[in-house]
């Protein structure tokens, strides 16, 4: 299926790339399919990407995965909530963080306090709101990715 991104232009979703939140994102209800799209070329997983509606092309999410901005990232979930995600597993479980952009880059944030749980087998996902009292809505990111960006650099150099 092609569809018409902001971001990335048109793009051809295959159907086993689309994951349906049944009750959509919070303050986007209305949007139920979506796909992550990379923006690196290869195809292969980068530190950010971004979760595109299949629907509205201006709407994407960029997104990143927890561990990569907080390496304690332990969510606390209603078990109820997740019911409806199938049986999730080692395997088939992905947590997003929704990542926010300012003007300003530096004021980055991933919102910690709902993050987008995906069971990739099912392709079916659902925006938690955690109980972790916690965790900010607003979790300054952009100093953890600059270092994390330098880190790989002098990895792939050899120091």
């Amino acid at each position: 299926m092609l569809i018409n991104t902001k971001c990335f232009g048109e793009v051809d979703v295959t159907e086993d790339k689309i994951i349906t939140f049944e009750e959509g994102l919070l303050g986007f209800e209305e949007y139920k399919d979506f796909t992550l799209l990379y923006n690196n070329e290869d195809g292969k997983k980068c530190n950010v990407s971004w979760l595109q509606s299949m629907d509205e092309e201006k709407l994407a999410f960029p997104v990143i995965l927890p561990f990569l901005v907080k390496d304690d990232y332990k969510p606390i979930i209603n078990e109820g909530i997740l019911q409806n995600l199938g049986d999730l597993n080692d395997e088939n479980l992905v947590v997003l963080l929704t990542i926010s952009v300012p003007k300003d880059i530096t004021n980055m944030t991933a919102n910690l306090k709902a993050p987008l749980i995906i069971n990739s087998d099912l392709r079916k996902g659902y925006q938690a709101i955690v109980e972790n009292q916690d965790y900010a809505i607003k979790y300054r990111i952009y100093d953890i990715i600059q270092q994390a960006k330098a880190s790989h650099v002098s990895e792939e150099k050899g120091d």
